[in-house]
């Protein structure tokens, strides 16, 4: 039901592009889902059954980054090509907390069943726990994890040494989405401010990185450009850890390049419709995902509403763009973050505007610099930095307080009632106002 949903999904983004072509591509969908769809489900349910329990001593890789829950410390291991969540604590745990995913870890312990409510494991692919008992010798990985890692801790020792812990784990989010720094306090700031999506890579990282890359990409053939941005962002996607966000931003302009080579110039909609569709087909389980749907709400709310809410709202063009675009990426959003989290900042319309732009800043210019910092002398750094490091406290100020002014209970309908009506009387105002000048 799951992968029905997403690709009806896809299905409706491409209804509202080309209604002549939605019966014929919805009747395809469907066959698609009802064999393909169908069979991958049920391999990937059948894959979150443990294949074997009981004890280990062997080489594990490391799946993910070390989560910090409290003085715990979860790692992934992916044993005989299934992955089991390991606990530690204590001195082991500042440890563990210090590998990073692709390395590989000699370790030795007992594999077990998952207990209790296993669903949520399963839907990061997770079939059981592991107890463990010893972990020794460390492997580095493939070159292309290495390489991944190596930009990663370098971003995090320009951070570390230039901005102070929260900071530090703010910018390395912005820039590559690594949040797993953040600090409680931080992270329910983000949530009730609206500003969460800033430290998930989205299409917006993408296109800064593309945009960075964008001097060299234009000296290059048509052939050897488009291989150079394929591999430009599947490096970028192996570095923020293949998230599902990434995934759609990658894959959306994975497709944009590819269409460009050939000669087509394919609406945002379609190329959302058909990556939604790819990735639920390649892995059923993303349709539990709410950062994938987060992900895809936003941009579906950013290509189809922000565009029509842009031409009709008054003022500046690049006020009308940057207010649409918004507003645009809140109704994408309003479901999800309504199901899930019971809650939609009213302030996050505010609080958007202020900070995203200067992220955008951060994130294009973090990503180079910072990796140039991390290998220079502390007051060096710094003065490199300076700039990343205003524009991160800019945003964690602006997120502070929308935070501290988000109204809570009925008062946040009420505003947002507020705000549903005036936008509708503007919308309408300039609606009537343009037909005026349309002549008969």
């Amino acid at each position: 039901m799951g992968v029905l949903a997403a690709v009806a999904v896809a299905a409706l983004a491409l209804l509202i592009e080309r209604p002549r072509q939605a019966a014929r591509w919805c009747a395809a969908a469907c066959g698609v889902v009802g064999v393909v769809g169908a069979t991958a489900g049920g391999r990937a349910w059948h894959d979150a059954v443990p294949r074997h329990l009981g004890p280990f001593s062997g080489w594990a890789q490391v799946a993910t980054d070390p989560a910090v829950y409290g003085s715990g410390v979860r790692l992934t291991l992916e044993i005989d090509g299934q992955r089991f969540d390991s606990w530690s604590y204590g001195s082991r745990a500042d440890t563990m907390a210090h590998r990073q995913a692709g390395e590989w870890v000699w370790v030795q312990g007992e594999r077990t069943a998952l207990a209790g409510d296993a669903r949520r494991a399963q839907l990061r692919h997770v079939v059981g726990r592991f107890q463990l008992d010893v972990a020794a010798d460390t492997l580095p990985g493939s070159p292309l994890t290495v390489a991944g890692n190596r930009v990663r801790s370098a971003l995090r020792r320009s951070a570390e040494v230039t901005m102070g812990p929260d900071l530090a784990a703010l910018f390395t989010g912005l820039v590559i989405g690594d949040d797993s720094r953040q600090s409680p306090e931080m992270i329910q700031e983000f949530r009730a401010s609206g500003l969460s999506h800033l430290t998930a890579v989205s299409g917006q990282n993408v296109a800064f990185l593309l945009a960075a890359a964008l001097p060299v990409l234009r000296r290059l053939r048509p052939a050897s450009r488009w291989l150079v941005t394929v591999g430009l962002i599947a490096w970028f996607m192996a570095v923020t850890r293949f998230e599902p966000s990434v995934l759609r931003a990658g894959l959306m302009a994975i497709l944009a390049a590819t269409a460009f080579v050939l000669g087509r110039q394919p609406r945002p909609v379609r190329l959302l419709a058909w990556s939604v569709t790819a990735l639920v087909l390649i892995d059923p389980l993303l349709v539990w995902s709410v950062g994938f749907w987060l992900s895809v709400g936003a941009t579906a709310g950013v290509c189809v509403i922000g565009p029509w809410l842009a031409s009709h709202l008054p003022g500046a063009p690049w006020w009308r763009t940057s207010l649409g675009i918004t507003l645009g990426a809140q109704c994408g959003v309003a479901l999800p973050s309504l199901l899930v989290f019971h809650r939609l900042p009213v302030v996050s319309v505010v609080a958007n505007l202020v900070a995203v732009p200067v992220a955008g800043g951060v994130m294009l210019y973090g990503l180079p610099v910072g990796l140039v910092a991390g290998w220079l002398p502390g007051p060096l750094a710094q003065v490199m930095m300076a700039p990343a490091v205003i524009g991160t406290r800019w945003v964690a100020t602006v997120a502070r307080v929308a935070a501290h002014l988000e109204p809570s209970g009925w008062r946040s309908w009420c505003a947002w009632m507020v705000v549903v009506v005036v936008l509708g009387l503007v919308v309408l105002h300039r609606s009537r106002a343009q037909a005026r000048r349309v002549p008969v």
